[in-house]
């Protein structure tokens, strides 16, 4: 009961939010046209207090910065400080369910902790024009990742976790399919480095095949669904495509700019844009995954995407909840993404952020843009798919599978998926 009655104090907020504010959750413009018409509500009582917010330690300052920004040029919220606190998006969750009460009235989170989020009541649905917000204003993959079901449960902060590929241009012809790029490394005596043994990133090729590996969890974090068809046989052009790549006298299984040697293309993220610029000098090039061609089909490599969101808490005060709810929306529109690009480095999920000079300058953010349509968010996984995952990319490595059958390929996968199966507790 006291979540259904927070739950419509919460559609109450976001009516007066919409009635009082005019264009406030609206357009979806900009943050600029929100706030203006909340300094036209000066009838509005939207309360006081203290206003909780919690986001990476890196992006303490900036958040303080931003967010008494807003409060100063919108007099209708002037009740109301600004406690910024140093919660990582990993922590954020699980600190969150622990004490929803005692938890930040609005954070940044991981995507994958979503399920766990509004099981446990700690994120609130947004709805009406907010919503709209979200899904005009923002990328494919930022708005599927701050969904459960049909519903929206935050505001995308960042679409910048994930990988792509960098190269090196005077080596690599054209990055476009695998094929050509593994030709030209063993052409020119060089590696291509991707970690294939790594859960995060061997999905690369089976989800590019059109195969499903996903689970539902509840607020405890236990898994109590999956859907998965890796034991198929789009599943098996994957891993075929994975022994062929392993073969290659090109091939280093690796992740990490920094630890790769003689290397001409690494399948690596955002995080290593530096020493990738270090490694191929004035080579230095990025672009989105390959396709792959097994039996004469052709596939686009896909994976996991990552992305940073922005959840509001309950509130069961319809003032309080107003004012988060416009904080967050300003605290993630394209004007604060582009200055958070510039302060700390974070990839925008706003479309228009995306447009900005400075954002289309860094070569690997659009490529990693690009990339991000092919994937999905990740969600969260048992520990065990990690490890299994790993052991069995560790076989095809080994050369176990080198000369398999089909038939052999298909049961090693239908193993694989009926031990990630067993992962399910009912």
């Amino acid at each position: 009961m006291k979540k259904k009655i927070v739950s419509v104090l919460l559609a109450g907020a976001m009516a007066l939010s919409l009635a009082a504010c005019g264009s406030a959750g609206g357009s979806g413009d900009s943050a600029g046209n929100a706030t203006a018409g909340a300094e036209d509500s000066g009838d509005v009582d939207y309360g006081s207090g203290t206003i909780k917010i919690w986001v990476a330690e890196q992006s303490v300052d900036f958040t303080k910065e931003q967010a008494q920004k807003f409060i100063d040029e919108n007099e209708a919220y002037s009740g109301y400080d600004i406690n910024v606190e140093a919660v990582g998006e990993g922590d954020a969750a699980s600190n969150m369910i622990t004490d929803v009460a005692s938890g930040a009235d609005v954070f940044v989170f991981a995507q994958d902790q979503m399920a766990r989020l509004v099981s446990a009541g700690a994120v609130s649905e947004i709805i009406g024009d907010y919503a709209d917000f979200v899904t005009e204003n923002n990328d494919e993959g930022s708005v599927e990742a701050s969904k459960m079901g049909d519903s929206i449960y935050a505001f995308p902060v960042t679409s910048d976790n994930g990988y792509f590929l960098y190269y090196d241009k005077n080596v690599i012809s054209d990055p476009s399919t695998l094929e050509g790029i593994v030709a030209d490394c063993e052409k020119a005596g060089k590696g291509f480095y991707m970690e294939v043994n790594n859960g995060w990133y061997m999905p690369a090729f089976f989800f590019g095949a059109g195969c499903t590996l996903t689970y539902d969890t509840d607020s405890d974090g236990n898994f109590t669904a999956i859907d998965a068809t890796y034991a198929s046989q789009e599943g098996v052009e994957a891993m075929k495509a994975i022994v062929n790549l392993t073969k290659s006298t090109a091939f280093y299984n690796g992740s990490s700019v920094s630890n790769a040697t003689n290397a001409a293309a690494i399948v690596d993220g955002t995080w290593d844009a530096s020493a990738a610029k270090e490694l191929f000098g004035n080579g230095y090039a990025c672009a989105k995954l390959p396709t792959f061609t097994v039996d004469g089909q052709t596939y686009q490599m896909g994976g996991f995407g990552g992305f940073k969101l922005m959840g509001v808490k309950p509130q069961s005060d319809t003032g309080k909840a107003t004012v988060c709810l416009e904080l967050a929306k300003y605290l993630t529109s394209a004007e604060v993404q582009v200055e958070r690009y510039k302060a700390v480095a974070w990839g925008p999920s706003n479309l228009e952020a995306q447009k900005d000079e400075s954002v289309q300058a860094d070569e690997a953010l659009s490529a990693l843009n690009e990339q991000l349509q092919y994937t999905i968010p990740q969600g969260q996984y048992p520990q065990g798919f990690w490890d299994l995952s790993t052991s069995l990319a560790d076989d095809i490595i080994a050369g176990t599978y080198d000369n398999a059958s089909d038939d052999q390929l298909m049961t090693a996968l239908e193993n694989y998926q009926a031990t990630c199966e067993s992962y399910v507790t009912k």
